[in-house]
């Protein structure tokens, strides 16, 4: 079986297969192009008389839940990432795996991280086939030299979460951390020894799996309340020691920035938003956690204060930049969909107005509504950009993936999504005449933030006339680009095959971009 087979045009102009791991799929046919006219998931019917009477599910270790799950060749099986880089359990699956013989498991996480390192040894033997799901670090590396038997397969969360609803993606075996859980299988991140979070991202797993392990490191008595993990959705619960190290969920992407430069791209981004009218009472927003974000939000803070202005709530990502702000006034809510930070887990635990969310509530692009799509200004971070606003958050210049899309794509629904970046980066520029891998085409793109100017997207008339006598550096993409080039000048194009080692989902389930494998 290929990789990838049948590759054509898609509307964005890219190459792209219409096979992928031996599954017909869509090229991408434009930006609300694409109306899916399937039904969704269908997941097995259980009966509670194949459960105990008592309904006692705790099972002595992950191996016997593995075994009893029915873990077998072929199988699908998902993780979350709320533990980010402390995450213990992934790991431990495939290790009882090729213990047990189990061979082409295909993975498929909400993101991966480089504590998942190991995993690379299960991917050379084969117990691994391929993953399905953001790659992050040595994997993302791993993948990009063609190592890896199947295609990659990236997705944002909210696609993860509409390929697993939709039933594009069919979970045989979801094994799922909780920092709490009681012997039901009522579960959460908020409560127990090592807490996370909302558990946004596996809700959707829990749900669509064929069988589902819950695994913790505090089983209380009935009930774990709040259930964000239910009873009724779960097989079995292990109780291990540590389930994982929640002093690495924060990483140095969710620190404020000290460059110089990227707190004046911050400040830039904040003064923008204020003189195109976008920072209002009322208004809606989402800051990711990268340092130029956090910088920003510190910025729209101060702006706020000094004019007495108050959101009405603000997407996280939490961290406790969100959390002070809404303690001392500025929001009514947060919505939170992943927690950076102890602070924020308390405040989600005990503030009522900290209130957790679904990644179907937030980014699901086949809900009937998302919470997005009411923001009025979304500030993200990329690795390159191009004269044409296409974004690119997952491969590197020289072609690697080392970064996941995380929420990337989704949040290009918001009223106005801007992308706050450095114009070079090591003496290479970021902006491009073409995207290495296209991530999120530029007609969702409406803003280029960067230390020598802002860039608007010519498609954005009414940000050009609100922004024209602002006195802030706005200025044409290519300008800048060219006054980039003659400092760093053009860094030679990646070397790379045409071997294709991933694809990259637009939020809709059709195929926006190939990535090629990277020669030395």
């Amino acid at each position: 079986m290929k990789k990838a087979d049948n590759f054509v045009k898609n509307a964005a102009g890219r190459l792209v297969p219409t096979i992928v791991n031996g599954k017909k799929v869509i090229p991408f046919q434009g930006v609300n192009k694409y109306r899916p006219t399937h039904k969704g998931a269908a997941p097995r019917v259980p009966t509670c008389i194949n459960y105990p009477k008592d309904c006692n599910k705790v099972v002595d270790s992950l191996k016997e839940a593995l075994i009893k799950a029915g873990l077998k060749d072929g199988m699908t099986i998902s993780t979350h990432h709320h533990y980010r880089n402390g995450d213990y359990v992934a790991n431990w699956i495939f290790d009882i795996a090729a213990e047990l013989g189990v061979k082409d498991l295909i993975w498929a996480p909400s993101a991966a991280f480089p504590c998942h390192a190991p995993i690379i040894k299960h991917l050379e033997s084969g117990v691994v086939h391929h993953i399905e799901g953001s790659l992050n670090g040595p994997l993302g590396d791993f993948c990009s030299h063609g190592k890896m038997k199947g295609l990659g397969y990236l997705r944002s969360h909210g696609g993860r979460y509409r390929a697993v609803a939709d039933g594009e993606l069919h979970i045989d075996i979801a094994v799922l951390a909780a920092s709490a859980a009681d012997m039901m299988g009522n579960a959460n991140g908020v409560l127990g020894k090592h807490p996370f979070g909302p558990v946004s991202f596996s809700r959707v797993d829990s749900k669509n799996a064929d069988r589902t392990i819950v695994v913790t490191d505090t089983l209380i008595d009935f009930p774990c309340y709040p259930w964000e993990i239910m009873g009724n959705d779960v097989d079995f619960v292990v109780v291990v020691d540590k389930i994982g190290d929640p002093q690495k969920i924060v990483s140095g992407t969710t620190r404020i920035t000290k460059s110089p430069d990227r707190l004046l791209i911050a400040e830039y981004a904040a003064k923008f938003i204020e003189a195109a009218g976008i920072l209002r009472d009322g208004m809606n927003f989402q800051a990711g956690a990268g340092g130029i974000s956090l910088a920003f939000t510190d910025f729209v803070n101060k702006i706020m204060i000094e004019k007495g202005i108050k959101a009405r709530s603000m997407i996280g990502g939490s961290t406790k930049y969100l959390v002070d702000m809404m303690n001392n006034g500025r929001t009514d809510y947060i919505f939170d969909g992943q927690t950076f930070g102890l602070e924020a887990i308390s405040s989600l635990r005990d503030n009522p107005k900290h209130i957790p969310i679904d990644v179907f509530d937030s980014y699901d692009f086949h809900a009937k509504s998302n919470l997005v799509q009411m923001m009025d200004v979304i500030v993200l971070g990329s690795t390159e950009i191009d004269v044409n606003f296409n974004a690119n958050c997952v491969t590197h210049s020289d072609g690697r993936m080392l970064h996941g899309i995380g929420g990337f794509q989704n949040c290009m629904m918001a009223k106005c999504t801007m992308i706050a970046v450095p114009s070079f980066r090591d003496r290479i520029p970021v902006i491009k005449d073409e995207v290495t891998t296209l991530v999120a085409p530029g007609e969702m793109v409406d803003v280029i933030v960067t230390e020598r100017g802002i860039a608007i997207n010519h498609r954005r008339k009414d940000l050009i006339a609100a922004t024209k006598n602002s006195g802030l550096p706005i200025r044409d993409i290519i300008d800048i680009k060219k006054e980039v080039d003659d400092i760093c000048g053009i860094p030679a194009k990646p070397k790379l095959s045409d071997e294709a080692v991933a694809v990259v989902e637009w939020v809709d389930g059709t195929i926006l971009d190939t990535i090629r494998k990277v020669e030395e």
